[in-house]
């Protein structure tokens, strides 16, 4: 599934990568009889139907390179309804989270689906993703999403609609290898995620602030069945290219979230102390977050998505899931 059944000609129905004269990109799905139109020039989509991937298109003397696109070049272009984890930190995710092949994991904040795709692309039809979102209308965003990008719908893929804690706690102990948390107030969830993950199992957590990173490492050690956990975050700065002209570009993405790693300890033990004790400055304040209310309400945290925009992003992907994928009323595959 996915880029493994993309090789061979351009075919009808897929996605290509059109970037144009001047270095803008596009994002299309061939049709037949179709028509790609910019300001710098146009190309038939029975054109490019058939022809080998990257090739060099002309109308007139302009040129257009066309290929297919990568998971992060999708991602960036797929209909959107919450906002979703920029490439740059699904990337450490799968590579700190140690998402393996085989690997059976638990997603809570489905969103629109731009993690669950590179989560499913490294378990592989051997493991096992279950997603869990909240809202009924973000997950049938991310449904048609990674059904797009995958060419229907991937077998290691489960999504249920509810509470992350619900849902875990009702799923056997210590059945999961991996936890992916991406909510709001991810200590809310510690205590599913100690019952569904295994002893020596990663909980990756995903946040914005650094209040909900402190309140997360604050609530992981008063409840004690985790190690220490580490935090970081990642800044992507790309470079500009160009004869003797080389420098960083004057645009980047910087700050998106950060990024907390733990393992669960085994219940029949204890989590390592710490050899020193920390400077009393350090220590905290006993849960200094513990006090904070309304995260969920919080417009800074919780940017409020204009029901106009999901309905609208519903309706691009239901339309394109329709022309090109077979599905049944409930969008499940036929």
């Amino acid at each position: 599934m996915g880029m493994a059944s993309r090789r061979g000609p351009l075919q009808a129905g897929e996605f290509v990568q059109i970037t144009d004269p001047k270095g803008r990109l596009h994002t299309v799905m061939l049709v037949p009889g179709g028509y790609f139109q910019t300001s710098r020039g146009s190309l038939r989509h029975d054109d490019i139907i058939g022809q080998p991937e990257a090739v060099t298109m002309y109308d007139g003397e302009r040129e257009f390179q066309v290929v297919r696109p990568l998971l992060t070049d999708y991602v960036m272009s797929m209909p959107r309804g919450a906002a979703i984890v920029y490439p740059k930190d699904a990337a450490q995710i799968v590579a700190f989270g140690d998402i393996f092949p085989g690997a059976r994991v638990l997603e809570a904040g489905v969103g629109s689906g731009a993690l669950s795709m590179s989560l499913l692309q490294a378990v592989g039809s051997t493991g096992s993703l279950h997603s869990i979102e909240r809202r009924e209308d973000f997950a049938k965003i991310a449904q048609g999403n990674v059904d797009l990008w995958f060419g229907g719908r991937h077998p290691a893929w489960q999504v249920s609609v509810g509470d992350f804690a619900d849902v875990a706690m009702s799923l056997p102990a210590e059945s999961t290898d991996r936890v992916v948390l991406d909510m709001l107030a991810p200590w809310e969830c510690i205590e599913a995620v100690e019952h569904v993950l295994a002893p020596g199992g990663v909980l990756t957590v995903y946040v914005a602030t650094v209040t909900q990173l402190s309140r997360m490492r604050e609530d992981l050690g008063a409840f004690g069945r985790f190690t220490r956990p580490q935090a970081w975050e990642s800044a992507i700065r790309d470079w500009h290219l160009d004869g003797l002209a080389v420098r960083p570009e004057h645009r980047m993405v910087a700050h998106t979230g950060f990024l907390m790693t733990t393992r669960k300890v085994e219940r029949a033990s204890v989590p390592q102390r710490r050899a020193g004790r920390p400077a009393k400055a350090a220590e905290g304040l006993a849960g200094q977050w513990d006090q904070e209310t309304a995260w969920e309400e919080n417009g800074e945290l919780n940017p409020v998505v204009s029901p106009k925009k999901v309905r609208r992003s519903i309706r691009d992907v239901a339309g394109k899931t329709r022309d090109w994928l077979a599905h049944d009323e409930d969008g499940e595959n036929v």
